[in-house]
């Protein structure tokens, strides 16, 4: 989780906080936050799709666009509405549908939007157990940016209090809320795996399909279900909430763009199978500069039959291959593509011959960002 996102980056006087504002005194115990109840607890699955997003971007930067449009879903948002609340409380240009089966629970989340003043910014939405957990047509809504989802994590009302038992102290974070909130046939996997089944049908309608679990065996199941819908795009991420409690995110997104690392493998007790692939490399080079080495990149890229671009004010570049580039036969094809370019100048037919070797794929085969920077507790050049 990047920590510059993160508004409780620096101590935080709790005790200050609470005689602002009498009411989070219930989440303080012995002058510091209660982590182990659930209102405290939100916040860092909210950065996490902060970074989510920020590092899938169109525009490949990596950082918080403040321009940018941005749509989230809440599924089950239950009575306080708290992650529609705190995503339009920190990003200026998000805003949220919100559902829930529920009356009760709508009749306050409604509420809580307006006792907030985002009832321009938050749609709620009273839906139906028939309804599809992801109701884009429903709301009218063509596409939107994200889902996020606090599922209920348990079965059956045995399996919830078994969880308190175990722990041997009031259920707190694991089993606080009615029975809708917190038992479904099934647990959190049925719930989620409903999700797998709407995105199958939506695919690239939702950016980013997310939700929080509670279990950390649920995380392995669910990343299984996903490889075996054909997904390949996928993220996990561990939400620490003071020393005990844990939370554990997933998302996954039919659209090629991939997250950073720290931000889409950031489980660190999975199994490597189950963590997405890596898709971000770094190494250094000794006794160099930051504008020769990004130079020399510069010159081999160019040479190559891809889309390339370097900007030197942010020492990056981005380019797309169409086809695989590297290899020997896509030498020999690059070849024969100039030899076909040569015989066209001096005017020969070679229609047939550019029309095989000229294929005009709409989508890239590989998308790249190479960016160089210099190490400066070293004499070396860093390559991300």
């Amino acid at each position: 989780m990047n920590a510059s996102r993160n508004i409780y980056k620096d101590d935080v006087d709790f005790s200050v906080l609470a005689l602002q504002a009498p009411d989070f005194n219930n989440l303080k115990s012995n002058g510091q936050l209660d982590f182990s109840n659930p209102d405290a607890v939100q916040l860092n699955y909210i950065i996490w799709i902060q970074d989510l997003l920020d590092t899938t971007s169109e525009g490949y930067t990596d950082r918080y666009d403040e321009q940018r449009d941005v749509v989230g879903l809440d599924i089950g948002t239950g009575s306080s509405c708290i992650y529609p609340l705190l995503g339009c409380s920190q990003r200026k240009n998000w805003k949220f549908a919100a559902t829930d089966i529920d009356e009760k629970n709508m009749h306050y989340a409604r509420h809580n939007i307006l006792a907030n003043s985002f009832k321009s910014r938050i749609r709620p939405l009273k839906t139906t157990n028939g309804d599809p957990l992801i109701p884009l047509d429903i709301l009218g809504l063509e596409s939107i940016d994200f889902t996020v989802c606090n599922p209920p994590f348990y079965d059956s009302r045995s399996e919830l209090l078994a969880s308190a038992a175990a722990k041997s102290r009031p259920p707190h974070s694991a089993c606080t809320g009615a029975d809708i909130e917190m038992v479904t046939p099934g647990g959190e996997v049925a719930f989620v795996t409903r999700m797998i089944e709407d995105s199958v049908s939506l695919k690239e309608r939702v950016q980013w399909y997310t939700s929080m679990l509670g279990k950390f065996s649920s995380v392995g199941i669910i990343v299984e279900k996903l490889k075996g819908k054909g997904v390949r795009n996928w993220a996990v991420k561990e939400l620490v909430q003071g020393e005990r409690t844990r939370r554990w995110a997933i998302g996954w997104s039919w659209t090629d763009l991939r997250p950073t690392m720290d931000i889409a493998r950031g489980v660190p007790a999975l199994p490597k199978h189950l963590l997405p692939f890596p898709s971000q490399y770094s190494f250094s080079l000794m006794s160099t500069t930051p504008e020769a080495v990004a130079k020399h990149a510069d010159t081999t890229l160019r040479d190559l039959d891809i889309r390339w671009q370097y900007r030197p004010s942010i020492s990056t570049g981005i380019g797309f291959a169409m086809v695989n580039v590297w290899s020997r036969s896509a030498r020999r094809s690059k070849q024969k593509k100039e030899m076909v370019s040569r015989q066209s100048a001096i005017g020969q037919d070679t229609a047939t011959i550019a029309e095989d070797l000229s294929e005009d794929e709409a989508e890239p085969s590989l998308g790249f960002k190479i960016h160089f920077r210099h190490v400066h507790e070293s004499d070396a050049v860093e390559v991300l």
